[in-house]
């Protein structure tokens, strides 16, 4: 045992070996899955009490917060959504924990509607979702406490603010589909969890619930006999006519698709037709409100199309499936298609569709005729950057959505189709016009098997002028992009002189499904082999140096840098493991990591098994090894990845490592994967770069005032 293990709390290593497939596999902390024994809980506590000593010893960790508080305080709002003569939208002023609903009502006056600190004054309870009424009379709303993301619905008048419905449980930020009047709407609701023991967060329904009824009483119209780890989604055009539902295999990208008439009966018994079957591609509707049976609706798909495309179907053929598409919007094979709005207000001469790309990860916006299939013309952008939370006025020629990039807080733009124009819209509050000294540039390599990849390089100069401390991050799952985006974390980091870097790995959206796919499942190794050589771009380049180098990454990302840390750990001075995947034999059987089998595969395949247990970085810790400064940061109340990832990745680290930098654990309470007040998310991220900061050399910055002017 070395000095440095002799350090850590005690943690019995168990002669634990489990036979898969022929297979045996070491799970010698296994017992620290049980967050609830006594022998947890005293292992816990002395990893509390190692961190605490730890982060006393940080002696610039106050000019981090600062820093980041500094960077972090600018005014943000978020594209309304227009219902009748009402606009909704969320406002967070710098200071403010939580975001906070607001409405305009028709003279035009703003007032609060929805605010989670008077909710909750501890600051604990997160606005999860909303969805205003056709007519904007009503909202139905959902909130959660402390991180679990479990949400309670109700609905509320606006006018009064009254609440008039709910609570309902077992919802989980489910989309509502309103009907016209505000009498009822569609939503996704778990089945009881008596019926499924273990199970509480799977087996969900689509169904009707009746303002003011008993939610037992609603009527299930979606989901009977289908896979336990599906998620639907539900949307209803505003004139009531077309209901659309899609399901999804856990977190797979694949989608049926059905639609519904609502005009062939009544709404407890929609009679479904299928768009899309087998999950064979994501498609998602695009309905206009107004139109009759023989009027198209919009699809956008990657079905023989893996960047994506528009195409049309009319509801009133007897088939609506792709035989019966027509393109309107094609394929780009130099972009990816990431949103699509539809305008289709009396004053067009036909519906437009407002399409949103990315180029090389860079936003592009295009206009497209949708009955003649043109390209009408290319919206401006303030920047390079990303956009997206787009929305339209439903039947109107106004859209909104948001711009952001490395160095410039968000901004809501409004565009008119009529005349084609974007404006800055009149409500967004920010006065923020970006970061100074901060210099951002894209570069391209090659991965090991030749693939190129592209990376972001934020630092002082744009330049590798000198070699400096750098933290590389990347997620590299899911198919989601990393597009530019404003973060606090980043700016802090290079308003102290270090360069940041941000990778778009495969197993990501950044060129489309394929690459998707390319590391996703067997291919995993790839968005593994794609981070390495970045880490190795920066220093071949003269970014950075061997020694200066760091990583950090959260929840896919955390099974990313997980990985980097098992495979290559000499590489790293120092990494932050947040919210990790690291246990790959067993990550389904806690959390939500039965809904993640379509992205990873699962243990119980044969074929699949040794994938799985080959990268797993929690098996590939190896006694002897000099591992470099590791900060594991999980959180007691995530649903999603359970922190018994990071508890047994960090006794793992703790026995083995014969390095002279610390294995260290940060277990937040009552928060959980996502959404955190304001001031405990700066927290974090200042005590995450204070970890590296300190392991890589990098000074605290010294001035804590502001970084956007």
């Amino acid at each position: 045992m070395t000095s440095q293990a002799r350090r850590h709390p005690d943690a019995e290593r168990q002669d634990v070996v489990e036979e898969l497939h022929g297979l045996r596999v070491p799970d010698p902390y296994r017992w620290l899955e049980d967050a609830g024994s006594a022998a947890t809980l005293r292992w816990g506590a002395g990893q509390d009490a190692l961190y605490a000593a730890q982060r006393a010893t940080w002696q610039d960790l106050g000019q981090w917060e600062a820093q980041v508080a500094a960077i972090d305080a600018v005014d943000r709002v978020r594209s309304p959504e227009v219902r009748g003569e009402r606009q909704f939208w969320l406002r967070q002023l710098a200071g403010q924990e939580h975001p906070v609903l607001m409405v305009a009502d028709a003279g035009g006056a703003e007032r609060v509607l929805l605010d989670p600190v008077a909710l909750d004054p501890s600051g604990r309870t997160v606005l999860d979702a909303w969805e205003p009424s056709v007519e904007g009379a009503l909202l139905a709303f959902q909130v959660s406490r402390d991180g679990t993301e479990d949400s309670l619905l109700r609905v509320l008048d606006v006018a009064t603010g009254r609440i008039v419905d709910g609570p309902v449980d077992r919802v989980r930020r489910t989309s509502v589909g309103w009907l016209p009047g505000g009498e009822a709407f569609y939503y996704v609701r778990n089945l009881d969890p008596r019926a499924h023991p273990g199970e509480a967060r799977y087996h969900r329904r689509v169904h009707l619930h009746r303002v003011g009824t008993d939610p037992a009483t609603d009527a299930l119209v979606f989901g009977e006999g289908r896979d336990r780890t599906q998620f639907y989604s539900v949307s209803v055009t505003p004139d009531g006519r077309w209901l659309g539902v899609t399901a999804t295999l856990g977190t797979g990208r694949g989608t049926d698709l059905y639609l519904a008439d609502l005009h062939d009966g009544p709404p407890e018994r929609p009679r479904w037709r299928p768009v899309q079957e087998g999950r064979t591609a994501a498609t998602r509707l695009r309905a206009v409100p107004g139109g009759g049976p023989r009027d198209p609706v919009w699809l956008r798909t990657d079905r023989d199309a893996p960047r994506g495309r528009v195409v049309a179907c009319r509801p009133d053929g007897f088939h609506l499936g792709p035989g019966a598409w027509r393109e309107v919007v094609p394929e780009r094979p130099d972009a990816v298609l990431t949103h699509v709005v539809v305008l289709s207000g009396p004053e067009l001469k036909h519906p437009l569709g407002l399409v949103a790309w990315t180029r090389d990860t860079v936003a592009e916006v295009t206009v497209h005729d949708l009955v003649e299939g043109r390209r009408i013309a290319t919206v401006p952008l303030p920047g390079t950057g990303a956009v997206g939370d787009f929305s339209a006025v439903p039947g109107g020629h106004e859209a909104y959505f948001a711009y952001t990039d490395f160095v410039t807080p968000p901004r809501v733009l409004r565009f008119d189709a009529r005349t084609l124009e974007v404006t800055r819209w009149e409500r967004d509050v920010s006065g923020a016009v970006g970061a100074s000294g901060a210099v951002t540039r894209q570069v391209a390599f090659p991965s090991r098997d030749g693939t190129t990849v592209r990376m972001f390089v934020i630092s002082p100069s744009g330049r590798p002028d000198v070699p400096r401390p750098a933290l590389l991050t990347g997620y590299g799952g899911f198919g989601r992009t990393m597009s530019p985006r404003y973060r606090a974390l980043v700016l802090a980091w290079v308003s102290a002189g270090g360069v940041f870097a941000w990778a778009g790995l495969r197993g990501g959206g950044e060129e489309g499904e394929a690459w998707h796919l390319a590391g996703s499942g067997g291919n995993k190794q790839n968005t593994f082999d794609d981070f390495a050589a970045a880490g190795d771009r920066l220093i071949e380049e003269g970014w950075t140096e061997p020694g200066r180098l760091a990583c950090m990454g959260g929840s896919n990302g955390g099974l990313l840098v997980g990985a980097a840390l098992t495979q290559q750990p000499d590489k790293y001075a120092a990494v932050v493991c947040s919210s990790p995947l690291l246990d790959m034999v067993r990550y389904e059987l806690s959390g939500l990591g039965p809904s993640w089998t379509p992205e990873y595969g699962s243990a119980r395949d044969p074929e699949t098994l040794p994938t799985l247990y080959g990268y797993s970085p929690y098996h590939r810790v190896t006694p002897g090894t000099a591992y470099p400064a590791v900060l594991l940061t999980a959180a007691d109340g995530d649903t999603r990845t359970d922190p018994l990832h990071a508890r047994k990745m960090c006794a793992a680290l703790q026995h083995a490592t014969t390095g002279d930098g610390p294995v260290l654990l940060r277990l937040e309470r009552g928060v959980g994967h996502g959404d955190r007040s304001a001031s405990r998310a700066a927290a974090l991220q200042a005590e995450c770069l204070a970890f590296l900061a300190r392991h890589v050399g990098l000074p605290a910055p010294q001035d804590p005032g502001p970084a956007v002017r």
